[in-house]
């Protein structure tokens, strides 16, 4: 019966010290028989607890297969070729092994080395502390199972189980695992470790904590030499109120440079704007980042959503890191935005939040319910997100549609100001070479009393709950026509085009781009060339003559603004 028990415990205890995924092979039985070198003292005990051992004590030195062992005693059994070493347990093999520990069972058949009680192994730079080490020197690794250090150049790994392969250097570690640095921190479950090259092997749920940066990734590598990670199996990185998700992300800690690849979600919370794109690349350290491939940028701060799309998107950070940092936006090509209350289209935008402009370019149209405005460039001045001003810059054109039945009032101006408190229109500027219609309406049973049309050089219009109380103009030339009296030709302005094919319906329409038919586009006026300045050759030499604003081209009615 007792030696039923001790064999069970003896399974068990073999079961505990084998690695948890590892299966042995077969092993090679090694000919070679393990010599006893040198022991100061050798003696018997025949009727002790072990009679067939060699009792060793002082300086004992074993040497087997190219491998010498000393320590302060032993147990030697010759005839089964093992033995059991006590004290300052010290094993070598060649230069660049060694193993240190207080206790020590060495199986000279199977080459297997059990150390135990302060264990120390070192393989060049690469050292490993435990209380428990199996060393297989036929297969050259050796793994502990009651946790473990390691320690390689720079960085420290810790786990409850782990292998080492002194031939390939490579390192697998299970259950609780820590690789840190002065500069960043990796915990995970399961990871391979490569010393030769100081790169890791992320293949389970892990996190990676370097300076504000927190990675949450399951597959990976991460060269802590170079400071560089590639992440699979959709990984997150997040940066204070910033956090980039995507299929797989680069990030290099040193140059601050992140990539993301595929289903790339940023998400900015502090400034409420969040980007999608399948293709991300960002600079933290200079504020620098590049968006493509079905770019979209939803801004969130407001009650409704803005939806913008571009095929590419450019942000520049100036004065990063003081307080007087900000960022300039290029939207590139293809623009469209949608939000319930706005839309809007062009060919290429700069945002600023210097100054909260962001200025549209090349056939900018923006809506607002049945109203429509473009012109050659639109700049609107924004206020806590929400629209405060809007300047339309040459061959500004305002529509409103008032029905069904083809009726409009229009404004078309060289430029153009629209003034909004809580985003809603109340004071409107027209400049420059001003053509309206306007329909004024009956207060009584609110029908059309006619079609107003002037002609001025300046129009100002007021608002209240988006409907017009007063119109002033300083000197006009005018017709009312009644409603069964307007001229056909009178009914629209010269250059009217009325977009609603282009405008965007929906938060996915911002995707499909739809340029305005050929011949309506914005006519390119030549601009009249700034005069150069040059220095005269001589002081007797009269300057040369220079242009003056009277010389510069006016506008006219007979130029239409916009193609017919």
């Amino acid at each position: 019966m007792m030696i039923v028990v001790i064999l069970c415990l003896l399974g068990l205890c073999m079961a505990q010290s084998n690695p948890p995924s590892r299966k042995r092979q077969p092993r090679k039985k090694a000919d070679e028989r393990v010599y006893l070198v040198h022991a100061d003292n050798l003696s018997y005990d025949r009727y002790g607890l072990k009679p067939d051992a060699q009792i060793l004590r002082g300086k004992v030195s074993f040497r087997h297969k190219g491998a010498t062992l000393t320590c302060d005693s032993a147990y030697f059994f010759e005839e089964s070729n093992t033995f059991e070493a006590f004290g300052h347990v010290n094993m070598k093999q060649g230069d660049t092994l060694r193993l240190v520990s207080e206790y020590a069972y060495y199986d000279g058949n199977d080459q297997m080395a059990y150390a135990r009680r302060n264990v120390e192994l070192t393989h060049r730079n690469m050292k490993l502390y435990t209380d428990s080490l199996d060393y297989d020197r036929l297969y050259n690794y050796g793994y502990f199972f009651e946790g473990g250090k390691m320690i390689d150049k720079k960085n420290t790994l810790t786990s409850d189980w782990g292998e080492y392969h002194t031939d390939s250097r490579m390192a697998v570690f299970q259950y609780d695992v820590n690789l840190k640095n002065k500069d960043f921190l990796l915990t995970t479950d399961t990871l391979y470790y490569d010393t030769s090259t100081s790169l890791a092997h992320i293949v389970g749920p892990s996190v990676i904590t370097s300076g504000k940066n927190i990675i949450h990734t399951e597959e990976g590598y991460y060269d802590s030499n170079k400071e560089q990670a590639q992440l699979f199996s959709r990984s997150t990185m997040e940066n204070d109120d910033r956090t980039l998700v995507g299929d797989s992300i680069y990030f290099d800690d040193k140059t601050g440079i992140s990539e993301g690849f595929n289903n790339v979600i940023f998400d900015d919370k502090k400034n409420k704007n969040r980007l999608y794109c399948d293709y991300f690349w960002y600079n933290e350290k200079t504020g620098e980042a590049y968006a493509t491939k079905r770019a979209r940028l939803l801004e969130y701060s407001q009650k409704d959503t803005l939806y913008m799309h571009a095929d590419s998107l450019k942000m520049y950070t100036f004065n990063i890191d003081t307080d007087s940092v900000w960022r300039r936006v290029h939207g590139f090509n293809h623009v469209r935005a949608y939000r319930t209350d706005m839309q809007a289209v062009c060919d290429s935008l700069v945002y600023s939040t210097l100054d909260s402009c962001m200025t549209m370019y090349k056939d900018p149209i923006t809506w607002n319910e049945n109203r429509q405005l473009l012109g050659e460039k639109i700049m609107a001045f924004m206020n806590d997100s929400t629209v405060d001003s809007v300047l339309v810059v040459g061959q500004a054109l305002s529509i409103e549609k008032l029905d069904d039945k083809d009726h409009y009032n229009q404004v078309a101006s060289r430029d153009m100001f629209a003034y909004f408190k809580e985003g809603d229109l109340y004071k409107s500027v027209a400049n420059g070479n001003v053509r309206s219609i306007y329909y004024p309406i009956d207060e009584k049973d609110t029908t059309y009393i006619g079609l107003n049309y002037n002609e001025t050089d300046m129009m100002v219009m007021y608002l209240e709950k988006k409907k017009l109380q007063e119109i002033w103009m300083p000197k006009a030339e005018g017709t009312l026509y009644p409603m069964t009296q307007i001229p056909p030709s009178k009914k629209l302005l010269q250059n009217f085009a009325w977009f609603d094919y282009i405008r965007p319906t929906d938060k996915n329409d911002i995707f499909n781009w739809r340029g305005k038919h050929q011949g309506s586009e914005i006519s390119k006026i030549k601009r009249h060339d700034a005069p150069l300045q040059t220095l005269p050759v001589q002081e007797t030499t009269p300057p040369p003559p220079t242009s003056t604003p009277d010389d510069e081209p006016v506008q006219t009615e007979e130029t239409p603004a916009v193609s017919p």
